[in-house]
Formats: structure tokens, C-alpha cells, sequence
């Protein structure tokens, strides 16, 4: 819902107008005088202003350049009987985004509200993530933001990460779950030429197909049963910056046909519009997948795939880069310290030791999380090895059901691995779910997986 202001000295336009936006679901404030209009702005200042030309008083003209003063990218819709060229191209001038000669239909209008609301939100989107990367560009520790590390596994990813950064080639990032492949994708935006353009972000496991095509290509209004209006996709708002691709081998094969035309000619078309668009953008990948092996059982496309992979990169797991456990707990206490426990200012060493004789399975991420549980415990201004995890400090003598494989039978000749991994991950979802009492957010955490996952699988395995 968008704030509206119609400024027009006609009571039978000025109530049309407004009937019209109110019917697109919009805010109205319906002025009869420039006066009145522009003190209705300067109280709640308006998403968009369309404001008649002729009018006693403070004219459009008038209207649109004291606005202006007020709010530069404010669009502004001039509307008038009297219409000449040269009143349009003053209007042009001043800043305003469309003249209208009247009389013109209802469609017209929501058109023009349609276009002028969605650059006013791709222009706020755009701001938003330019701030974001300038503060994100302050130093080089910045612009890794927290790829915290001084083994020699991660000096040489971030030298490969500065290489690769001044390029516009594909970059195809590998490693395991919680490694940090989407901090390597930020820095490598963050280094590039594309810097002050938007760094956009989609998970593509988390999104069923449907979804994942009207979030990629966007939609016209009416292109599906819930499409009421136009919606700018992820490709169109990276314009001019890079996409990232989290999860990348889970897209389908008919995704995968469309995501290909997209690298090799940079055009596409919303859901439900015949319109071509062009985008000029770099696109990054991540997969915790082996792209290679579904190549060969034919899950994906191999012409994707090199066009994805023009540059690897691989991240390595934490087991691999054990030195840096003690500077990336460090970093992690003073980090979350201030919003979780801010009486903490350091950890313990006993604690770091223990920290590096556990083994990771879930890399960085669980590195971090762990510290953020244990400062919750905490007491005192230093984090004590006894405010750890259970699991972590060694005294968890209860091992996890799913570590022993005592119990395990291989698949029969009527199952692959796969289905039996499956069926496997369904089992617990449904026992998770159980538990939960059917509360997705908390079946979720029981999981430790975020809710738009837990969606997509209860897709996947038709769990009601």
C-alpha cells in the first residue's frame, strides 16, 4: 500500500482520481488547491503526486518544483485539458515523470500509478544496497567482511577472491553447508566494478519452482491466480550489479533452460508478459552439490554448467583451516557480545581448546551459533569453557542416533541411496513436526534449518 496525493480544483476529476487509486488498494490525501496539496505533502510526504496543471492559485508547475525541494525522487504525474508541447516538455524539465492530456481512461491512470510506485521501489531497493556495499567497501576487512582466517588454505582464497574480482566471469563458489560460500559472493562484489550497483541475493532451494521463476523473472499483473500486480523480478533489480544464486543444483531442468538464455544473451521476459528485457549484470553461484555427478545422471545441464563455472572457487570446511578457530571465535564473541551478553569482553582459553578439538560438521555456521548459545550462559566477563554446549565441551555422553550406523541395512536392488536418504530426511521431518505440535517455525529450529527450507520440503514430500 502506497501514499497517494491527487491535487486537482475539479471536484468530478479529483474524486475519480482518487476513486481509482483507493480501488488499487492505496492511501489517498485528495488536495483541491496546490496550497493545500503541497502542506499535505509536507506533513506525510506522498509515494506519488498527481496534481493538475491549471489551476488557480499555485499551478502544477509550481507544485512539482516546490515538491521536488521536498523529496527529489518523488514521482510526479502532470495532468491537464490545456495540453501543449511546450507545457509538457517544462514539466519534463522540472522533474516530472509523465504529462497526461485529459480526458483519458481509469486503465491509464492505474498504469501510470502501477510504473511510478515500482521505480519508486526499485529506486528505495537500490539506495538501500548501495548503502549496504558502501559500508561494506570501508577497508579490506570490510570487504571480507567476516571471511576471518590467516591459514594458508584462506590467504590463498583471498587471493584468488581479489583476481577474480576485477573480472565479470561467472564464479561458481563449492563447499560445504555453512562455510560461508555467500560471504565469498559479497566480496567478490564488493572488489568488482559493480560495487556501487545492488548485490541481489535468492536461495534457490528454498522456493518451489512456481515461486522461484516469478522471484527470478518477476510477473505482469494477472500472470496467476494472486498476481495483482506487477512485480519486478531479482534479474531486473541486479541490473547493473550481481545476482547470486544460492543452492544453484537445485533448480529444475526447465529453470535451468531459461537461467541458461539469461547467461548467453542477458535477455528474458516476466511471467506472463511477451515483452524482452535486457539486463547487464554478473551472475555468482553456490552449490553445496556435486554439479559434476548430476551432470552424469543427467539432473543437470552441462552447457549450465560451464556457463555458471567459467571461475571455481572452493571454500574449505572448517576441519580444514583449524588455526583460524581460535581468531573466528574471538571475532564471534565480540560480535554477538554486545547484543546477546554485553558483559562478556573476551573468551577463555580453555574454551578456545576445546573449541579446536571439535570437529565442525557444521563449518562456521555452527562455530557461530555455538558462541552466541554459550554467551547466553555466560556469567562474568569471560566466557568460561563450562558455558560451551554440551555436545562440544565432551560431556554429551549420549551419542545422536543418526551418528551410529549400527542399525543401518544398504539399499536393495529396488532402491537407490537417494530414496533411501529421502525417506530418510521425511522421517524426520514428520517426527520434528510432530513434536512441534504442527508449529512450522519450531519444527524448523528443531530441524536447525530456517522456515523457508522447512516450506520447500513439506512441498517436496507432500506433507500436510
Amino acid at each position: 500500500m502506497a501514499n497517494v496525493l491527487i491535487i486537482d480544483d475539479n471536484d468530478t476529476m479529483r474524486e475519480g482520481l482518487a476513486a481509482v487509486v483507493r480501488r488499487m488498494g492505496h492511501k489517498v490525501c485528495a488536495c483541491s488547491s496546490g496550497t493545500e496539496g503541497l502542506a499535505a505533502f509536507t506533513r506525510n510526504p506522498a509515494d506519488f503526486v498527481i496534481t493538475d496543471l491549471k489551476m488557480a492559485g499555485m499551478d502544477g508547475l509550481e507544485v512539482l518544483r516546490r515538491i521536488r525541494e521536498l523529496d527529489v525522487d518523488c514521482p510526479t504525474l502532470l495532468i491537464t485539458a490545456h495540453g501543449t508541447v511546450e507545457a509538457a516538455v517544462e514539466a519534463m524539465k522540472i522533474g516530472a515523470m509523465d504529462f497526461l492530456t485529459k480526458p483519458f481512461a481509469p486503465e491509464v491512470v492505474r498504469l501510470k500509478v502501477e510504473r511510478a510506485l515500482e521505480l519508486r521501489a526499485a529506486r528505495r531497493l537500490n539506495e538501500r544496497l548501495q548503502l549496504e556495499n558502501a559500508s561494506l567497501r570501508d577497508g579490506d576487512e570490510q570487504r571480507y567482511r567476516e571471511m576471518v582466517g590467516s591459514t594458508e588454505v584462506m590467504r590463498r582464497l583471498f587471493d584468488a577472491i581479489a583476481r577474480v574480482a576485477k573480472t565479470d566471469s561467472s564464479v561458481a563458489i563449492y563447499g560445504e553447508s555453512g562455510t560461508g560460500k555467500e560471504l565469498v559472493a559479497r566480496a567478490l562484489h564488493n572488489l568488482s566494478r559493480r560495487q556501487s550497483g545492488p548485490f541481489i541475493k535468492v536461495n534457490c532451494g528454498s522456493l518451489a519452482e512456481s515461486l522461484l521463476e516469478s522471484e527470478l523473472f518477476g510477473h505482469e499483473r494477472g500472470a496467476f491466480t494472486g498476481a495483482i500486480k506487477r512485480r519486478l523480478g531479482r534479474l531486473e533489480l541486479a541490473d547493473g550489479g550481481t545476482l547470486f544464486l544460492d543452492e544453484i543444483g537445485e533448480i529444475s531442468p526447465a529453470m535451468q533452460v531459461k537461467l541458461l538464455r539469461v547467461l548467453q544473451e542477458g535477455t528474458f521476459e516476466r511471467v506472463g508478459s511477451e515483452q524482452t528485457l535486457k539486463v547487464d549484470l554478473r551472475i555468482l553461484s553456490a552449490t553445496h552439490r556435486d554439479l559434476p555427478r548430476l551432470i552424469t545422471e543427467g539432473k543437470f545441464r552441462e552447457d549450465l554448467f560451464y556457463r555458471l563455472q567459467v571461475v571455481p572457487l572452493q571454500v574449505p570446511p572448517l576441519r580444514e583451516r583449524r588455526a583460524d578457530i581460535a581468531e573466528l571465535a574471538r571475532h564471534f564473541v565480540h560480535k554477538l557480545a554486545p547484543r546477546v551478553n554485553p558483559s562478556v569482553t573476551e573468551i577463555a582459553e580453555d574454551a578456545v581448546v576445546r573449541l579446536m578439538a571439535y570437529p565442525w560438521p557444521g563449518n562456521v555456521r555452527e562455530l557461530e551459533n555455538a558462541i552466541e548459545q554459550a554467551l547466553v550462559f555466560s556469567e562474568g566477563t569471560v566466557l568460561q569453557r563450562s558455558a560451551l554446549p554440551a555436545h562440544i565441551r565432551g560431556e554429551d555422553t549420549k551419542a545422536p542416533e543418526a551418528s551410529s550406523t549400527a542399525g543401518l541395512e544398504l539399499p536393495s536392488g529396488a532402491l537407490s541411496l537417494p530414496d533411501v536418504l529421502d525417506e530418510l530426511e521425511r522421517q524426520l521431518i514428520l517426527k520434528a513436526y510432530r513434536e512441534a505440535k504442527g508449529v512450522k517455525t519450531e519444527t524448523a529450529r528443531l530441524l536447525g534449518i530456517k522456515p523457508s527450507a522447512l516450506y520447500y520440503k513439506l512441498d517436496k514430500y507432500r506433507i500436510e
